[in-house]
């Protein structure tokens, strides 16, 4: 126990004679000299702890964009693997980062010990192009596009044009927008960025939530059309006036609420997507999908901004075809002949019951129709009944006030028959 307490005794007179000689280097050498003392005493440090710190900060450029390098660290070293491993060894290895599915955050949630402005999850979609069903000339064409702008960067230098390509998906609802965007994703080994408009209160959100996106990524705005009202903002002030009076209040009130929580306009939108914040960062790829491209403003998807504009349609002969032969599982026990001559089965109930539905819709407006038109000719009937009984009342009323006149007048003269 004693030799103990001389232990820590003497442990104690080494730290403050260390402390001591620390503070007379630090107030006393020159700063030259520190420089090799320094240097030598962490080689004699090594010995010991052969440990080395770096460190890596989350933000570059005044905090407004984050580094990719601590992005890649950061899924390297998750909590569970921080908290738990004694020893870890990195090797640098290129694309040995996952892919993630990125959603935005609210801007409450931005800020704070271990927040940020998007979350994630592991991107494992399967969709390729080997697995769309779609016209080949197409598919093709799309590929060679894709590919074309990975390898572009001398060319948009060149050219002085942002680094950054648009794509306009538009067609029926089931078509396939979804799974292209996933398709182009695994084609070029991308991030993906769900942007979600109504959780962004203003084009200032906006704008930060864009430059916080990495390079070598897809930023995707699905059915946008639907997102927030952006191609009503350039109705005339009459024209929004005349709308608010018609408007009941609770409709008012909604549309009011409506407006206070995201104040992302169609200008902010345009500026951020093809404007000087566009140009912060490179190897972007902006995809917009709707389901009705009459609805868009011009100005959101004209060439320039998004550049290609791709048609996504039901199904032709050779996608259909694809679908039958590659895609559709295949059974161990029907026969080829079963198979086929079941789905002509299908595909007759199928025509047959469209045909029966069409039939029965044109049935009920005839009717409906007919039901109008009869309604129609009764309001008529009625009105012209009332107009004539209106017209008779007056005759009479004409007749009895004549009639009264002339007994006042007889009345007035004296003259009684």
């Amino acid at each position: 126990m004693v030799m103990m307490g001389e232990i820590w005794s003497h442990l104690g007179s080494a730290m403050a004679t260390f402390m001591f000689i620390y503070a007379m280097v630090k107030q006393f050498f020159p700063y030259n000299l520190q420089g090799y003392l320094e240097k030598y005493f962490q080689k004699l440090v090594s010995f010991v702890y052969p440990y080395v710190e770096i460190t890596f900060d989350e933000f570059s450029g005044e905090r407004m964009k984050r580094s990719e390098v601590y992005s890649a660290i950061k899924s390297y070293l998750s909590g569970k693997s921080s908290a738990s491993a004694k020893r870890l060894k990195a090797d640098s290895m290129k694309d040995s980062q996952s892919r993630k599915l990125y959603s935005n955050n609210p801007s409450d949630n931005w800020y704070g010990y271990k927040r940020s402005k998007w979350s994630n999850v592991a991107f494992e979609h399967p969709a390729s192009f080997d697995t769309l069903a779609m016209d080949s000339n197409l598919k093709e064409e799309i590929m060679n596009d894709l590919i074309k702008f990975s390898n572009g960067k001398d060319y948009y230098a060149r050219i002085g044009k942002a680094w950054k390509r648009g794509y306009l998906l538009y067609g029926p609802p089931g078509t396939g927008k979804s799974t292209m965007i996933a398709a182009m994703a695994n084609l070029l080994d991308y991030d993906v960025y769900d942007l979600e408009l109504t959780a962004v209160k203003d084009n200032t959100e906006l704008r930060r939530l864009l430059i916080d996106t990495s390079n070598k990524s897809i930023v995707v705005i699905e059915d946008i059309d639907c997102s927030l009202d952006l191609t009503g903002q350039r109705e005339k002030k009459e024209e929004k006036d005349t709308n608010d009076e018609k408007m009941n209040p609770m409709e008012k009130k909604a549309k009011e609420e409506e407006k206070k929580d995201s104040k992302v306009t169609l200008s902010g939108l345009l500026n951020c997507i093809d404007g000087l914040w566009s140009a912060c960062g490179g190897e972007r790829i902006i995809v917009f999908t709707t389901n009705y491209v009459d609805k868009l403003d011009p100005a959101l998807i004209r060439r320039g901004r998004m550049d290609k504009h791709i048609e996504m349609s039901y199904c032709c002969f050779d996608a259909f075809k694809d679908v039958a032969e590659n895609l559709m599982p295949k059974s161990d026990y029907d026969k080829e002949e079963t198979c086929f001559n079941r789905l002509i089965e299908a595909l007759k109930a199928a025509k047959e019951e469209a045909i029966k539905k069409a039939e029965e819709e044109a049935r009920a407006k005839a009717e409906k129709e007919e039901n109008e038109k009869q309604q129609s000719i009764k309001e008529e009937k009625d009105k012209e009944q009332s107009a004539k009984q209106d017209k008779d009342d007056e005759t009479s009323a004409k007749e009895v006030k004549e009639n009264g006149v002339a007994a006042k007048q007889v009345q007035e003269n004296g003259v009684i028959h």
